[in-house]
């Protein structure tokens, strides 16, 4: 549900690019499960680098259960970013210089996922986004496996977006300068699947795999 911009994740600096709308928030989470999480640990900041995930409106991140930092955030504001870099734009200016990008900016209270149901199923659905499928596959889970990864959950509730696309912006009088512009455009791809040396003769890739490296 798309929700007014608080004045906390409001975009001031070249506001035009700024997007405030679930869709656009949505479509970046599931194009980039890498994120970066910052929280304040024993009076400190700090930014942690994870995997994030959606499941309706709440977002998930794990990591060891061994992390002081990740039981620290139980009850505490965090702030949670994922960006996409898109793109390279040469000006002929070092001023004008930019990239295309997208990116977006979480803001709320972090929540430890306890129960073993809920975050099993948590993880269940990391693994369904990452290779469809594959979880039903895997062996078990064993409980000490689980006890041993933590799993945290924010509402998506107060949140920013700000993207770039397009092509070089010079100033007019620029536009005579002789030296080259343009865009060069950075794309992240799945390569095509490589087996583990180990695997057993027989067996085959999950058919989530399927497409993987292609085109």
């Amino acid at each position: 549900m798309d929700r007014p911009a608080t004045q906390r994740v409001r975009v001031k600096r070249v506001n035009e690019l700024a997007r405030y709308d679930r869709d656009t928030l949505d479509a970046i989470l599931a194009a980039m499960p890498m994120c970066h999480v910052g929280y304040v640990f024993d009076g400190r900041p700090y930014v942690t680098p994870t995997l994030q995930w959606r499941i309706g409106d709440h977002i998930y991140w794990h990591g060891s259960a061994a992390s002081r930092m990740l039981e620290a955030v139980e009850g505490q504001p965090v702030c949670l970013t994922v960006s996409l870099f898109d793109g390279l734009v040469l000006a002929r200016s070092a001023f004008n210089f930019t990239v295309n990008y997208r990116s977006a900016m979480l803001l709320g209270t972090a929540r430890v996922v306890a129960e073993p149901a809920e975050k099993t199923e948590a993880l269940q659905a990391l693994m369904e986004i990452l290779v469809a499928g594959h979880w039903d596959q895997l062996r078990p889970m064993r409980s000490q496996e689980l006890k041993a990864t933590t799993v945290v959950s924010m509402p998506i509730e107060e949140f920013s977006i700000k993207l770039r696309d397009g092509h070089t912006i010079d100033d007019d009088e620029d536009y005579t300068f002789p030296v080259w512009a343009g865009l060069v455009p950075i794309r992240t791809v799945m390569g095509a699947p490589e087996a583990d040396p180990r695997n057993l003769e027989g067996v085959v890739a999950p058919p989530g795999l399927a497409g993987f490296g292609v085109g």
